[in-house]
């Protein structure tokens, strides 16, 4: 059985005052599994703790790591912040893996430290990164846990603006093999894919460049230019399927439409974290 926070709050009343220890007994009923963690969030919040797999870049994490906080804290006030447990990966020997194609030693990886996340006390997962997503499937059914994939984020809000053909940028695995594309096409939505010079070029400019916090304006010219060239093909908006290509592309100067998908994903995870309840008190 397990309990609401505010059903906890009304058994704590139950104690007499001269011994009650509010977080001690609240951490009692927490640590037990007889509630969320996120009933320590006060005023009877469900904030649920959220395990984040990242590193795959750091400046990527980073940003999710902000955003999640800054957002935890404009709906809840105060001095909320996210609950959050984060295993950050060493990219060297990761991306490694991920240019040999190694993907049985990269579900490896993300696997056991999904499970480290599992036993500090994550209720759901978020892999912070759109190529690691390809090996979604397996940590989810190796941990049980629930994952807030970054590919349903970013195609429903697509389809919530009524678009439906799309160009999607990232690494060549993400632009080319389906497990990302399927969540778009799922959806109705097109993906004009880019041509094979192009394709080399973003990757390139992922992998040399910006998964090692750099941003080269030569770069972030071509990547305009990629822009513009697209929208000539009809493309109604671009999606940034690299968290980290965001540094590069103005997401308010260009033109076309950009969805950044750190930063859907990022309200997606605050999203679920505070629960259905406190979504329909926003929407009230």
């Amino acid at each position: 059985m397990r309990l609401t926070c505010d059903e906890i709050g009304l058994l704590i009343l139950e104690i007499p005052m001269e011994s009650r220890d509010f977080s001690l007994v609240l951490d009692v009923i927490v640590e037990s599994g007889l509630a969320p963690a996120g009933c320590r969030a006060g005023k009877g919040e469900v904030l649920k703790k959220l395990g984040i797999i990242g590193g795959t870049s750091w400046t990527s994490t980073a940003l999710y790591y902000d955003q999640i906080n800054r957002g935890i804290a404009k709906r809840l006030g105060g001095l909320h912040s996210a609950l959050l447990s984060i295993e950050s990966l060493d990219l060297a020997p990761f991306a490694d893996m991920q240019q040999a194609e190694d993907w049985k030693g990269v579900a490896q990886t993300t696997t056991q430290a999904a499970l480290r996340l599992k036993a500090s006390g994550a209720e759901g997962l978020l892999l912070a990164s759109n190529t690691m997503h390809k090996v979604a499937d397996e940590i989810a059914e190796a941990t049980a846990l629930p994952i807030l994939h970054i590919g349903d984020a970013a195609a429903d809000r697509i389809v919530a603006d009524g678009r439906s053909r799309i160009a999607l940028l990232g690494t060549r695995f993400v632009q080319t093999q389906p497990f990302l594309r399927n969540r778009y096409e799922s959806r109705g939505i097109q993906l004009v894919d880019l041509n094979p010079l192009w394709r080399a070029e973003v990757d390139r400019i992922i992998f040399e460049e910006l998964a090692a916090g750099r941003v080269v304006r030569d770069s972030q010219r071509k990547l305009k230019t990629l822009i513009t060239e697209l929208g000539k093909q009809k493309v109604q908006a671009i999606v940034l399927g690299c968290t980290e290509l965001v540094l590069a592309v103005d997401t308010r100067a260009n033109v076309l439409p950009i969805y950044d998908t750190t930063a859907i994903h990022a309200r997606m995870a605050v999203d679920w974290m505070l629960g259905e309840e406190e979504q329909a008190r926003a929407a009230a």
